[in-house]
């Protein structure tokens, strides 16, 4: 319902202004967003940083406030853990995540680290949490392979096959076995006399 509104002024004129029409209803548009599920094992650390802790060799830090993905050695530093860091951090850098001249040795002895592009558009760090996702998606081979071989290698030392083994059985007990003498040829002390 339009309202009028009457303008007088020192002038003997009356001046009408009509106000626009109010609408009759509320348009709602829902826009549906893209859900992407992934799955992590992450923790958050106070400042704010969240630790992955998924991979078998290293653990990945992706630093919120700096920008920057850090990765360090699980246990023992090794050429698998070295090429786990570089695998993530070029897996990153050929997504578009990771500057490309960014990525070196970090400040802890055995890291590496790469510094997040930014962006207006998007959110940087949920970006950088999916394509760590998808990488370690890609690295689930490599982890099941060399655990099963751990394994393998473990299982075959512990409990051998016939070819591998052998059945001792009752050993008799003899003065004098195999080719170690169990006395010292040479006394520790005297030298140049035999003992026996």
């Amino acid at each position: 319902m339009p309202v009028s509104i009457t303008i007088t002024g020192n002038e003997s004129e009356e001046q009408e202004v009509q106000a626009p029409p109010e609408p009759q209803g509320v348009k709602i548009e829902i826009v549906e967003k893209d859900r992407i599920n992934f799955k992590l094992m992450t923790r958050s650390a106070i400042n704010g940083d969240i630790m992955i802790l998924d991979h078998k060799d290293i653990d990945i830090v992706l630093k919120q406030k700096d920008g920057k993905i850090l990765t360090f050695a699980k246990e023992t530093l090794s050429d698998y853990t070295y090429g786990a860091e570089a695998r993530l951090l070029e897996f990153m850098r050929r997504r578009g995540l990771i500057e490309f001249d960014s990525i070196q040795g970090g400040n802890i002895y055995g890291s590496l680290e790469g510094k997040l592009m930014t962006s207006e558009d998007v959110e940087v760090n949920k970006v950088a949490l999916k394509v760590i996702s998808e990488w370690m998606q890609d690295e689930e081979s490599y982890i099941t392979g060399t655990t099963a071989y751990d394994q393998m290698s473990d299982d075959h030392l512990v409990s051998p096959d016939g070819e591998y083994s052998t059945e001792l059985g009752e050993v008799p007990a003899e003065e004098k076995k195999g080719s170690i003498m169990q006395h010292n040829l040479f006394a520790p002390y005297l030298y140049g006399r035999y003992s026996f």
